[in-house]
């Protein structure tokens, strides 16, 4: 690992040099409604001199003579802008701002315009979805919720702020899924950096990837794979937002980044902090007070032992658009959390109070981005990261608890303890989790022309893990296990237009390797010596995969891919978590899976004022070995406290078809419905085909916006929001048969949530404040396993914004 680094970092400062600029021209670029334009083209006529906009709109151009210019503006779809400028001895830096109008083509008396960015991405073939930011950024809504309004997309967490998050795309969730903060596996960064403690104003877009995942990724996934794409701009902004609401709820983040014009050196940084009680209320079958010889009373509750607090950042420097490096940096990310345990897997009728999770991580970060690296079309990236986490299972009370949050009794009326030591059965611990872990991700492309373009990628991770516990004798923890995983995954990928760029074609190929090193070490049968008991796996598979995109007519194109998946068993999955109550599972196999979609996709049409896109999607998937909790989970583990991953032997297919339609006003109004139907089944033991358990089979969403301008002040601008969830019924327990009665308690019963939110955005644009209300009518809300979600809840947000400064 430290000689891939070493090498970056020899050929990267080998290329620097330092040279007094001579001048430059820098400015934004933005269209009729204010919205900046990114990789926009800004060129100097007759000279060599020219860049792309940032994801902010924003341009520099350095080393430009002195004298008269004219600096010309492109974008696809929009029209072309030049203006004059001139540099003098005494004016060396020059700002110019364009404003583009739409270039509008007739078809039909429909007006059809040029492409986003997001359209570009969602045209390539692949069944994604490409989610703006923008909006989001100034309301109280967390990443996870931006997801959960995507089609095809079920964010599935349980319970409130800090629980366990699955994310499910075409009914494939948990680990199947991946999720990467610019290709880099966010599971690297522990658990204190989740998707929301990453706010949106950080985010420059989000792809959701299902089933097919493109090469340049480089890594293995069953389901799907979400990336946030980090913000990449060089212009100066400072950002920072504090909220409060329901349940003793604070959420606070700054982040920022200033760039010296002169040298490109630049420096950002970020920070977190997020606290909740938790205590929202909660009831059910399992949520009882156990009285006087045992008699049971349903009650409603306050959930007393789930508060949580994570706090994080990070900070960077290194050098931004100069001639070496398109971004070049070096930082630091730490983080730390604390997380309350309230009961094991499932919700029992005996609560814990006192069982609690303490997490930090320490980690060394790189980004390197150049375009034309040695020779125009030749463009690399690297990202990596090295580091430790560590993890504390605190678990040393042995007093029991009522759901009541008082005491609990026995059959005489007496408080008891239990007679383990401990919340959970197993006696008292003080385990300690230490990981040192690396990531690093390489990205070479070459653009031979127009039409071909080449990919070769490569990542790698590595795991060491070392579990002691304080609670047992140092002589114990001298035998204590270790536990390794590395993998390695290469991708080389081609893409072909055609047919001036009608037809899209990507193809790809992938190959994986994953060693598995564990080591626990035992006396031998009459305790004179102690021997490692070793279990190592080393395999490696092959996958590959396509997508297609054919431009039918004007904004009509049909897409198409497919790829054999293979999904490797991650850490959790294979030596287990105490903290999250998982049981080791070392013989564990890989996923593998046949992934198939077709779809197409119609607009963005612009018929005057009026907007529309409607776009649907056909997918299967035929999965082996798929791993996942088993459907008697319960009824197998003592008190449903501990569960194990296991693969489940028999094929399961996956069919199904999701849909959005999108409608926008001018700027006004803004509507989006999407719904996604689909099965997912197996035989169970008794050759019948059901439904797998755990999994929502039909959901829908709908958004409605509205905007009202000058609004009480001039340039002032008032957002309404709502949104609206819809999950049907779904049962947590597998399908036993047609003639098994009594599973209707296992049943998740039909939800619909609805959300309400109201947002002001000040004539400057730099303050806004927001009033968010979540589960409107306060309906009773689950995600898995029956764990209840927080009822209504209202959250208040202020928000501030300096750019350019």
């Amino acid at each position: 690992m430290k000689n891939h680094f070493t090498v970056i970092f020899i050929l990267l400062f080998a290329s620097a040099h330092s040279q007094e600029l001579l001048s430059s021209i820098s400015g934004t670029v933005k269209d009729d409604y204010n919205n900046p334009l990114a990789f926009a083209t800004v060129m100097i006529e007759g000279l060599k001199l020219g860049v792309l906009t940032d994801a902010n709109g924003s341009f520099l151009i350095e080393n430009v003579p002195q004298g008269k210019h004219n600096v010309v503006v492109s974008f696809i779809g929009y029209r072309t802008l030049f203006k004059t400028v001139e540099i003098t001895s005494s004016k060396k830096k020059i700002t110019v701002n364009y404003k583009l109008t739409e270039s509008v083509e007739n078809l039909d008396e429909v007006n059809v315009n040029g492409k986003s960015k997001e359209t570009e991405i969602e045209t390539k073939g692949f069944a994604v979805n490409a989610i703006k930011t923008e909006e989001a950024s100034i309301r109280n809504i967390q990443t996870n919720e931006l997801l959960n309004t995507t089609v095809g997309v079920k964010i599935r967490q349980n319970g409130g702020l800090g629980s366990n998050v699955e994310y499910s795309l075409n009914g494939l969730s948990g680990n199947s899924v991946s999720i990467f903060i610019d290709g880099i596996p966010i599971s690297m960064y522990g658990s204190s950096f989740s998707l929301n403690s990453i706010p949106p104003s950080m985010i420059e877009n989000i792809e959701v990837y299902k089933g097919v995942i493109p090469g340049h990724l480089a890594d293995d996934a069953l389901g799907g794979a979400i990336n946030i794409v980090m913000k990449k701009g060089a212009r100066n902004n400072l950002n920072a937002s504090v909220s409060y609401g329901s349940f003793n709820t604070l959420q606070a983040n700054i982040n920022g980044l200033y760039r010296f014009d002169k040298s490109g050196f630049t420096v950002k940084a970020s920070g977190f902090h997020n606290y909740s009680d938790n205590d929202y209320e909660i009831s059910g079958r399992n949520i009882v007070d156990k009285g006087l010889g045992g008699v049971e009373t349903l009650i409603t509750a306050k959930r007393f032992n789930d508060a949580y607090r994570s706090t994080g950042g990070t900070i960077q420097a290194g050098y931004t658009d100069v001639k070496w490096a398109d971004q070049f940096f070096i930082g630091v990310t730490g983080s730390d959390d604390y997380k309350e345990v309230q009961h094991g897997a499932f919700v029992t009728k005996i609560p814990y109070k006192g069982r609690f999770l303490e997490s930090d991580a320490l980690l060394a970060n790189l980004t390197y981005l150049k375009k034309d690296i040695f020779f125009k079309g030749l463009d690399v990236n690297v990202t990596g990261l090295v580091g430790e986490r560590n993890r504390i299972l605190n678990d040393t009370t042995a007093e029991a608890y009522s759901w009541t949050g008082n005491r609990a009794i026995d059959y005489k009326g007496d408080e008891f303890e239990y007679s383990w030591g401990s919340q959970q059965e197993g006696g008292p611990t003080l385990l300690n989790i230490n990981r040192k872990v690396a990531s690093i991700r390489t990205g070479i492309s070459y653009e031979i022309n127009k039409n071909h373009k080449v990919f070769l990628n490569h990542v790698y991770s590595g795991l060491d893990r070392e579990d002691s516990d304080e609670m047992i004798s140092l002589l114990e923890n001298t035998f204590q296990q270790t536990s390794d995983i590395y993998k390695n995954i290469y991708s080389l990928s081609y893409e072909l237009n055609a047919i001036d760029d009608k037809l899209k074609v990507n193809l790809f190929g992938k190959h994986y390797r994953q060693k598995v090193l564990n080591t626990f070490p035992r006396f031998n049968s009459n305790a004179t010596e102690v021997i490692d008991e070793v279990y190592q796996s080393n395999k490696d598979y092959n996958g590959y995969g396509y997508a297609i995109s054919y431009l039918l007519i004007k904004n009509l194109n049909i897409l198409t891919s497919a790829e054999k998946a293979i999904r490797l068993p991650n850490e959790n999955e294979v030596f287990g978590d105490a903290g999250e109550n998982i049981e080791p599972n070392l013989t564990i196999e890989p996923e593998t899976s046949n992934n198939y979609n077709l779809g197409f996709r119609f607009g963005r049409f612009n018929i005057k004022n009026h907007a529309l896109t409607v776009s649907t999607n056909l997918f299967s998937r035929k999965i082996q070995n798929l791993i996942g909790f088993p459907g008697d989970a319960q009824d197998n583990q003592e008190l449903g406290e501990t569960i194990q991953y296991g693969n489940f032997d028999r094929e399961t297919t996956s069919k199904g078809v999701e849909a959005e339609i999108s409608y926008n006003f001018k700027d006004n109004f803004g509507f989006n419905f999407n719904l996604s139907k689909l099965t997912l089944q197996r035989k169970n033991l008794q050759d019948n085909i059901v439904n797998s358990p755990n999994v929502p089979l039909f959901t829908m969403n709908t958004s409605l916006r509205y905007s009202f301008n000058n609004f009480i002040q001039n340039t002032a601008r008032f957002n309404l929001f709502y949104n609206a969830y819809f999950t049907d019924e779904f049962s947590y327990k597998e399908e036993q048969g047609t003639n098994v009665a009594g599973l209707e308690e296992f049943l998740i019963p039909t939800q619909f949530i609805q959300d309400f939110g109201c947002s002001y955005v000040f004539p400057n644009k730099r303050v806004s404040i927001s009033l968010d209300v979540k589960n409107v009518f306060d309906e009773v809300a689950y995600d898995n396993l029956r764990v209840q979600k927080p009822g209504r809840a209202f959250y208040l947000k202020l928000n501030y914004i300096i750019n350019n400064f």
